[in-house]
């Protein structure tokens, strides 16, 4: 009785969002819980304090953290506030381990029982826990809004007195959640929307929400995605089939939109320096997998690029927590649902079933150990992190793409999987 969960504010200048909102704080309070929120921590979520202690929640400082059963975050947490952590104290957060793997074994060796949200299994049951949906989806939504603003033209074609505006054209690459979200967004815009993705069930996504899909849909497109929802890795042939359609599409695109990530790997090269090279001055490409190393050539995290031909290529890091206000409702919203999964009803305790398949699925460190099997060596040895596919793999022979090439259409290497979109 009595265990205490704490809402750290995000040390990271770039991480405006928080792991609480007042809703979540009135249903830790029912579950049992003393709730302690650090002063400023829902300020650039702009969520105030008074908010947070009107739910029933104390406000405290970061020494806090100490007294606390459970630690609810947005990013893991580093060395240095892992010191001040209760040895097995909960703590839940998008741990990002993939190639961060001394961060993984200093949790283990402060001997929290560690979490990673976007492990989270993609199950009926656990729909309402998937962060990297919840984010993803606002990730899409907000790609459209920071394109259209770089392109700084009208979007949706426009019959005046004076002439006609055309419809922008916007090419979405990778159809998972971010990806059907920035479709959503740009149709309700009025533009002209075309999409890739090598999951065949993308075409039917795709169509559905008004666009156009762009597939090479030859035998191996019919089998290229796995049992889990994922892309798999094409072939190098399917690849230059691909790459020179993708190739003289985008030459004719105002404003496209990579999303692809590939889980554990840095991110696929789809557009090559070349592809950029042939785009008209004013065109904008946003790269939603800056920060895994970019889809684009020429794509620097946390900048918007010009090139030399006028083409603007937008590396915006953490876009979700570019709409931090409603990010933080939905991702607080998560860390609920899941936290509720690991409480006894009767005793209003903490009692962590490790034979659950949720917790299996995302418990990252447990009794001072890296438990995790993607991880168990972490605090063992350094993990190698796999080479980013190169793009003159991805788009080989794309900048001069024969006509040939062209009688269908083909699809992005990789996409955003359908729940794991970017985060």
């Amino acid at each position: 009785m009595g265990q205490t969960v704490f809402i750290p504010r995000e040390l990271d200048a770039n991480e405006p969002r928080v792991a609480a909102s007042p809703d979540t704080v009135k249903r830790l309070a029912g579950l049992g819980f003393a709730v302690i929120v650090e002063t400023g921590a829902g300020t650039r979520s702009r969520i105030p304090d008074e908010e947070f202690a009107k739910a029933g929640a104390a406000i405290g400082k970061a020494a806090d953290v100490a007294k606390a059963d459970v630690v609810l975050k947005v990013r893991r947490p580093d060395e240095t506030e892992l010191k001040s952590y209760k040895s097995g104290a909960a703590v839940i957060a998008i741990m990002d381990p993939y190639g961060n793997d001394a961060v993984v074994a200093a949790l283990a060796k402060a001997g929290v029982t560690a979490f990673s949200m976007e492990f989270m299994p993609r199950i009926t049951r656990a729909q309402s826990m998937d962060v990297l949906s919840s984010q993803a989806n606002l990730a899409g939504y907000q790609a459209v809004i920071d394109g259209a603003s770089e392109y700084d033209r009208a979007l949706p074609m426009m019959m005046t007195a004076a002439g006609t505006v055309p419809a922008a054209k916007v090419f979405i690459m990778g159809v998972g959640v971010a990806g059907l979200q920035a479709i959503a967004t740009a149709r309700r815009l009025g533009a002209v929307v075309t999409a890739t993705d090598v999951r065949p069930a993308a075409k039917e996504q795709v169509a559905s929400l008004g666009a156009k899909f762009l597939a090479v849909e030859d035998e191996e497109f019919k089998a290229a995605e796995t049992a889990g929802g994922y892309a798999k890795e094409m072939s190098k042939e399917y690849q230059a089939k691909q790459a020179a359609l993708t190739a003289e599409h985008i030459a004719k695109q105002d404003i496209v939109i990579t999303t692809a990530l590939i889980p554990g790997r840095p991110a696929p090269k789809l557009v090559s320096a070349a592809m950029v090279a042939s785009m008209k001055p004013g065109s904008v490409l946003v790269d939603l997998a800056v920060e895994r190393g970019g889809n684009v050539e020429g794509a620097r995290p946390g900048q918007v690029v010009t090139t030399a031909n006028g083409v603007k290529i937008v590396g915006h890091l953490n876009v979700p927590g570019r709409v931090a206000a409603s990010a933080s409702l939905l991702y607080a919203k998560n860390l609920f649902a899941f936290l509720e999964t690991l409480v006894d009803k009767a005793t209003k305790t903490l009692a962590i079933n490790r034979d659950d398949d949720l917790v299996k699925a995302t418990m990252l460190t447990d009794g001072g150990k890296v438990v995790h099997p993607a991880f168990a060596k972490a605090d063992q040895q350094p993990r190698v992190e796999p080479a980013a596919i190169p793009a003159k793999t991805m788009v080989a022979d794309a900048s001069t793409p024969k006509k040939t090439a062209a009688k269908k259409p083909a699809a992005s290497k990789s996409s955003s999987p359908k729940s794991k979109g970017t985060a």
